[in-house]
């Protein structure tokens, strides 16, 4: 049983990997904060998460979104670059 829990966490650390540099090649956000700020780390990676996702919808949709989705995309892209700010600073005052 514990050998299945951890095959099933590597395979999903793996998928999450593989997402998050598809969309870092792609100019979208990507995780690039360390454990040692773990609540801005998962902030960032929930963004990779949604920047997918509105991807993932403009394709279904055709990119008949009415520009919305291009928009929420830049949006979350400015959030993710404003946590690593956040990191930064956090760094300096560390």
């Amino acid at each position: 049983m514990k050998m299945k829990s951890v095959l099933i966490g590597a395979a999903m650390l793996a998928a999450c990997a593989a997402g998050t540099v598809a969309v870092a090649q792609e100019g979208g956000p990507f995780v690039d904060i360390g454990q040692r700020h773990g609540n801005l780390r998962h902030a960032q990676e929930n963004i990779v998460a949604a920047y997918q996702y509105v991807g993932n919808a403009q394709a279904a949709n055709e990119d008949q979104l009415g520009g919305h989705a291009a928009r929420a995309k830049e949006l979350l892209a400015e959030a993710n670059r404003e946590l690593r700010l956040a990191a930064n600073v956090a760094n300096r005052n560390d």
